[in-house]
């Protein structure tokens, strides 16, 4: 775990460490957790580090990085194996780190005092050094910087801009891997001359005084990798499934994505005749509201181009309305939705699964909403690209959800995970040459009209009920008719779409104890599993990947003879347990939940899942994170 202030250059450190660690062979997995603010507060990334891909981060660090004060107070309790800290904080103490939540400090000034200590720096690293074991390694941060302004020949002002690479050299240097990959990755990072090479020189500084602790060895770099967080797994999606016109109002966590796209949005396609290669342009606009956001993408949706929009809480609450005249005018739109703590504006930039009942439900009235979910990065990448699918074939609004917790999570993955040889367009019933009778809500066997794209053929678009020109109608026969119609193009879906795609199976499936989750717990749930075998305990894991239309059949087939089913998701009622219940009759025997903005961690994770099998726990509550 590397920490310290916002703005101080945390997130780029971590970026640094983790594609020098690649290099050596390794794969990561990475969560960013940070304040709602610009500047100042207090900021951390936990990185993973293993051979084989890892899906989570864990609550007990084996070392914690520290550039400021706050940090060493706010993660003291979490350190395993190493403290590397700058000296020149050592006697700050808790009551003069303004930044920190009274909470916090109120809880570390109890553990310091209970245990016979003080409350400065000094004090912690003492607490660690005798209570704990901890190994600690103490930098002066000033003294390098001096000597990196001396043999770049720059002002110090300058030279402190190296800060945090003196952190990172220092945790790189103790896993033992080679130093040439860190200072490749600085040289990648930095491209002003300048920079590189107080960066560089900083590294070499620190890392000719540190001894390795961990003595990693370099593995066979044999794959594709890819470093990818969730937005960018969607924004890539989205571009790989032909996406044309995608709309935003600026948002926390949504609007990496949006950002991605602008900077991509020059796109090259081939001809599936010809074999021509044409450059095309996907139309990125920044609307004035998530109102305009969500209507603009329902009028470019109309004109037969792939449109979606994205957003998080607050904005979503704007677009119900918007969602509620696509789906009265069967438009096919995507909009994916980045859950993040509420209400109102809530925890603008920590993690949440509290909306899953909002999206199912969004907007007055009964009409088709696909509901769709991402546990990874792959399935955000490919789901990104389903959603596009489902909205065109069956011309309805598709909702992608994606937690900030795998929105500001980053993995290097083997790139042949993506399946990007196996991605499909489907189009749907879409017509070129409508005739002079065209209706654009025929009434049909599937409840799904032929779609002439927009100016292709005379058409209506109303908010109101419609006959199947789109003329307003309010006859009592046409309303039970459309409504018939548009209901059906649910049962349709549900007919067509497969229930193994709506849902995945992990582990034991002949054990009597079943997990259910959806979203970003998945990683945490499959990596505590994995270590719970050598313990004798083997669950199968469900994820719900659709939670509309549902797959009742096939959870009904997997969950109906469990004895135990624990619920793990990051919410108070435990949704997705809610709507098991409502769809198949089946209830959650025991829940494992979350709802303080922070990631589900695979070592409380674990514990949980103990609490409920070894003590019969019915509802455990877990709390890790700063």
């Amino acid at each position: 775990m590397i920490g310290g202030a916002q703005g101080s250059g945390v997130d780029t450190s971590a970026n640094i460490f983790g594609n020098a660690v690649a290099a050596n062979g390794y794969y990561i997995y990475g969560n960013r957790e940070y304040y709602s603010n610009i500047k100042g507060r207090h900021s951390y990334f936990n990185l993973t580090i293993s051979d084989k891909p890892p899906r989570s981060i864990a609550q007990q660090v084996e070392i914690l990085t520290t550039f400021d004060a706050e940090t060493i107070f706010q993660h003291f309790t979490e350190v395993k194996d190493v403290l590397i800290y700058n000296t020149e904080v050592e006697n700050t103490k808790v009551e003069q780190v303004q930044s920190m939540e009274p909470e916090i400090a109120e809880e570390v000034t109890k553990i310091l005092k209970e245990k016979g200590y003080g409350t400065t720096v000094k004090d912690v690293i003492s607490y660690l050094q005798k209570e704990k074991g901890i190994k600690v390694i103490p930098i002066n941060y000033m003294e390098i910087l001096k000597k990196v302004a001396d043999q770049a020949k720059v002002p110090l002002s300058v030279a402190d801009r190296a800060k945090n690479t003196i952190a990172i050299a220092a945790s790189y240097k103790l896993l033992g891997l080679k130093e040439q990959y860190l200072i490749n990755s600085i040289n990648r990072t930095f491209r002003q001359e300048v920079f590189s090479k107080i960066n560089t020189i900083a590294a070499q500084l620190v890392m000719q005084n540190i001894q390795p602790m961990y003595n990693l060895p370099e593995l066979p770099n044999s794959d594709d990798k890819i470093n990818l967080d969730g937005n960018t797994a969607v924004a890539i999606g989205k571009i790989y499934g032909g996406l044309r016109f995608q709309s935003y109002y600026p948002i926390t966590p949504a609007s990496d994505e949006s950002v991605f796209i602008e900077a991509h949005q020059n796109v090259f396609t081939v001809d599936p005749k010809t074999g021509e290669k044409r450059k095309s342009t996907i139309v990125v606009i920044q609307a004035e509201d998530e109102l305009a956001a969500i209507n603009m993408a329902s009028g470019a949706a109309l004109t037969g181009v792939r449109a979606a929009t994205a957003t998080s809480g607050p904005g979503f609450s704007l677009m119900a309305e918007g969602i509620g005249w696509a789906g009265m005018n069967e438009v096919p739109v995507v909009v994916t939705y980045y859950i993040r703590g509420g209400p109102s504006t809530g925890q603008p930039t920590r993690t949440s699964q509290a909306d899953l009942m909002f999206a199912l439900n969004v907007s007055h009235g009964e009409f088709p909403r696909i509901v769709i979910a991402s546990g990874d990065h792959v399935e955000a990448f490919q789901d990104a690209i389903w959603a596009l699918n489902l909205a065109q074939k069956y011309q309805t609004p598709v909702i992608h959800l994606v937690d900030k917790a795998l929105a500001n999570s980053y993995s290097i993955i083997p790139k042949k995970f993506l399946g990007m040889e196996n991605i499909r367009i489907e189009k749907g019933k879409i017509v070129i040459n409508a005739n002079n009778d065209y209706k654009r809500f025929e009434f049909t066997d599937d409840g799904i009209s032929p779609f002439a794209p927009l100016g292709t053929a005379r058409m209506h678009y109303t908010g109101d009920e419609h006959d199947e020109y789109g003329f307003i109608a309010e006859a009592a026969g046409n309303r039970e008719k459309m409504y018939e119609k548009r209901i059906k193009k649910l049962f349709t879906a549900d007919k067509e779409i497969p229930e193994e795609n709506r849902v995945k199976i992990y582990g034991n499936t002949s054990s009597n104890i079943a997990i259910l989750t959806w979203g970003s717990p998945k990683g945490a749930i499959l990596d505590a599993m994995e270590e719970l075998e050598s313990e004798g305990i083997k669950p199968m894991l469900v994820q719900i990947r659709m939670f509309n239309p549902f797959p009742k059949n096939l959870m009904k087939k997997l969950l109906g003879d469990k004895e135990i089913i624990i619920d793990v998701e990051g919410n108070y009622f435990g949704q997705a347990g809610q709507v098991l219940k409502l769809n198949t009759g089946i209830e959650p025997t025991n829940y494992i939940l979350k709802w303080n903005g922070r990631p589900m961690m695979r070592d409380e994770v674990k514990e949980g899942i103990k609490a409920v099998i070894q003590k019969g726990e019915k509802r455990v509550v877990l709390h890790g994170g700063a």
